[in-house]
Order: C-alpha cells, then sequence, then structure tokens
C-alpha cells in the first residue's frame, strides 16, 4: 500500500492538532540535570543507545559494560569510557562535528528506560581514561556528556518506580503509589 502526499503530517501544528497537549506527568518527568532517582538508574543500567549525528549521517551506536560503567561526575555530566571495539569510531567522527547526543539506558527486564539529551566532547585525559581501567586495559578516550535533559519512559516496573519519580521531581505535587497503581489503566486508554 502506498502512502500519498495527501496524507502527510508536514507542520507542528498539524501534529499538535492530531495528537493534543501531553498528559501531565509527560512534561514533569523531564528535567534538566540527573536526580537521585535518575542516577540511580543510570549506574544500574549495562547497557544504553548512543544516537549522534554528523556530516556522514546519523548513528545509533549499542554501549555496553558492568553496570555502573556510565560514571555520574554530578548532576550535569555523565563519563563514559570508550571500551576497545571495531575501530568504526562512526559516534566518535560524528561528536566531533557536531556534539548533540542522545543516549536511552536500559536495564533487562524493567520496563523503564532513561533518556538524556546533551552535549558531547571526546577526552583523552590520562588521569580520566585511567580511572576506567578494566582488566588492565585504558579506554583510548573518555566521552563527557554535559547533561542538558532527562527523562524516564515506558513505565512498567520499577528502579525507582515512576511514581516515586515523578514526586521527588514535582516536590509531592503529582506522582506517587496512586499514579504507579493507575499506570496500567492509563496506558490502555492512551496508547492506541
Amino acid at each position: 500500500m502506498k502512502e500519498t502526499s495527501d496524507h502527510r503530517v508536514t507542520t507542528v501544528e498539524a501534529l499538535a492538532a492530531l495528537y493534543g497537549e501531553p498528559y501531565g506527568p509527560a512534561i514533569v518527568k523531564e528535567i534538566d540535570r540527573v536526580n537521585p532517582h535518575y542516577r540511580k538508574f543510570i549506574e544500574a543500567a549495562p547497557f544504553f543507545a548512543l544516537a549522534t549525528c554528523g556530516p556522514e549521517g546519523l548513528d545509533c551506536s549499542p554501549r555496553g559494560d558492568a553496570p555502573g560503567f556510565v560514571r555520574v561526575a554530578d548532576e550535569k555530566t555523565l563519563l563514559i569510557p570508550d571500551r576497545r571495539g571495531n575501530n568504526r569510531i562512526d559516534s566518535l567522527r560524528n561528536i566531533v562535528s557536531d556534539p548533540r547526543v542522545a543516549l536511552l539506558f536500559l536495564i533487562p527486564g524493567i520496563g523503564e528506560t532513561i533518556r538524556v539529551i546533551g552535549r558531547a566532547t571526546i577526552s583523552t585525559d590520562p588521569a580520566l581514561a585511567e580511572s576506567f581501567i578494566v582488566d588492565g586495559k585504558t579506554p583510548r578516550t573518555v566521552i563527557v556528556v554535559a547533561v542538558e535533559r532527562v527523562f524516564y519512559q515506558c513505565t512498567k516496573a520499577s528502579v525507582p518506580s515512576a511514581g516515586t519519580i515523578l514526586a521527588a521531581i514535582s516536590g509531592g505535587k503529582i506522582g506517587g503509589p496512586e499514579h504507579d497503581r493507575g499506570q496500567p489503566q492509563r496506558i490502555k486508554e492512551t496508547l492506541y
């Protein structure tokens, strides 16, 4: 079946007319730093996908290691060792050209994911690289991400729960156990 140009959505206004306003927690959950709950999730994640953009196009690269391999230096900075691989360095090449990055953290068996959007630089600082030695191997570089936005997505399990995160971020105004209890019904009512 071929899609015709009559049915293409080409403006942000057309999208807004189709989808309406986001549900309250969808906005509140996005913050400009790594709070303690988001930090706990990132440090427990053995895997994330790194999306970059450069002159040769887009790249989404899988990154994994033992939980804690991504270090939260502070609430605005993530440190990521660039372990040995196939030397394609697509992501690194893109970061040199365009520092914008997006990271999607996943934990097997957990429904939520954490998304981080920011700007990256590549460091060859010997002391920083040596702080990531594993099995006697030092990464050649460390990706330093300046965090701009962080939020969770897909609330089906907890580390911590979506309600807990929302309550902490909003100062108890929204979220909490009642948010978690109502989530399955909200998903049924709003997903499709």
